[in-house]
Order: structure tokens, then sequence, then C-alpha cells
């Protein structure tokens, strides 16, 4: 990369890191050298460093895994990090490319909680406002993040059926439930046509955390209009912003 005020050492040592932190106690000098393309004597300097920092650990194998040094320094960034704050963030280059209502909500039990907002220029009023639950099984929001649940998970979660319309076109039945959320896991987004509110069409991805777990979800709410002409392009988008979100959350794809 060329780029004015470009440190090339430290980018290396960045590279360095991803790679330890993706294969740890298995990668000795010569084989991060192979790897990264990086000069084996300029490798043993930058990993010397950042073994005296306590950035990298080498083990009785040679090989190297995270040190305590970096470990600190990520559960300072947990502490301050604050899933809505990202999102407000983030969800301006999405608004420039969708231009639709985009929510961010939480998963708490058999609901999904929703927590922010970002209006686009529609006018039409969503019944899922900040601070409003839903049922889970009837949104976008929640779907998502009812994913990896089994289907014995999901009639713990909802043990009654049929699950209660919303609309006449919500899920009813946890067998349908399932198989909609299956489907979800495996394309990495889920849409919701008209389950929470008659005439609104939603596509919600999940949010990651440096655990790998869903931490939230995240979508894009519009009329049926606005989805015929919008709706390859939202799903596209809804996953890119996802993957910002669960980046800022310390996931790694």
């Amino acid at each position: 990369m060329t780029e004015k005020y470009w440190v090339p050492a430290i980018e290396k040592s960045n590279l360095v890191i991803k790679e330890v932190a993706e294969n740890p106690n298995q990668l000795r000098l010569i084989d991060l050298s192979k790897t990264l393309e990086i000069n084996k004597s300029t490798l043993y300097s930058i990993l010397n460093t950042m073994e005296k920092l306590d950035w990298l650990v080498k083990g009785n194998n040679d090989c190297y895994s995270l040190g305590p040094s970096l470990g600190a320094i990520s559960a300072s960034y947990f502490k301050q990090f604050n899933i809505l704050k990202s999102f407000y963030a983030e969800s301006a280059s999405s608004m420039k490319v969708i231009n639709e209502h985009m929510q961010i909500g939480v998963l708490q039990g058999a609901n999904v909680v929703y927590i922010g907002i970002v209006r686009g220029d529609s006018r039409i009023q969503l019944v899922t406002e900040p601070g409003s639950r839903f049922p889970a099984y009837s949104t976008s929001i929640g779907k998502i993040q009812l994913s990896n649940l089994t289907k014995e998970e999901l009639r713990v979660l909802y043990p009654y059926e049929p699950l209660e319309r919303k609309t006449p076109y919500t899920i009813t039945s946890i067998d349908k439930l399932y198989e909609n959320v299956s489907m979800a896991k495996i394309n990495g987004f889920i849409e919701e046509h008209q389950e929470s509110a008659e005439g609104f069409h939603c596509v919600a991805a999940p949010i990651y955390n440096y655990e790998n777990k869903i931490i939230a979800g995240v979508s894009f709410a519009m009329t049926t209009n606005n989805w015929e002409l919008k709706s390859e392009l939202a799903r596209n988008e809804i996953m890119k912003l996802a993957k910002r979100l669960s980046m800022h959350a310390g996931h790694r794809s």
C-alpha cells in the first residue's frame, strides 16, 4: 500500500497479528515469512519486539500465539464498545444506498426489543419504534436472531401453537418457523413479508460478536412498492452493514 505517512513496519506487524490470531500456536518464523512474504531478518526484528511487548508469546515449539498485552487492549476496547453508537455511525453510508427506514434490535427471551432507528425519506410510520417489544417470530430482526436455535429450542421458547398472529401473513407453526430461520442461517439474511405489519417488507442480517455469537439484528423496512424496486439492493446492503457492525463488536468472519 502506498499512502502518505504510511509506516510499513506497522502494516507488517498488523499482518503478523492477524495471521497468528487465525492460527494460534501453529506458525514459526519461517512459516510467517513464507505466508506473509516478509523477509526473515525483517520479520525476526518485528517478532522479537512483539515478544518484548507481550503482544506475542513463543511456545516451546517456536510457534507464536497472541500475548497478554493484546488481551488487555481487547478488553479495554470491549468496555467502550457501544452497539447503538456503532449503528448510528455505520448506518449513514447504507442510508445513502437504500434511503429506507433502518432498525436495530436485540433478542430478549421470546421477544425482540427495538433499540434504534434511522429514518429514510418515507413518511410511513413503523409499528416497531425504539423501545417497542414484538414476538421475535413475527419480525425479521427477531427471526434472524433465532436462526441458531434448534427446532426443540424453538418449541421451548414458544410452547403454544398456533403462534399468535400479528397479521394474516404471520407464521403460526414452529415447523414453518424453523424452516424459515434455517434458510436464514444459510443465506446470511432473512426476509419478512407483512408478518408484523401489513404493507411492510423487511430484510434483516445478524450482528456477531468476538465469540461468534449473534448479539443483535439490523434491518431495512419498506413498503411493497419500494420493496419491488429495491429488494435485491437491500439484501446486499443489509449484509454489508451487519458485517461492519460485527467487526465493531470484534467478530472475524
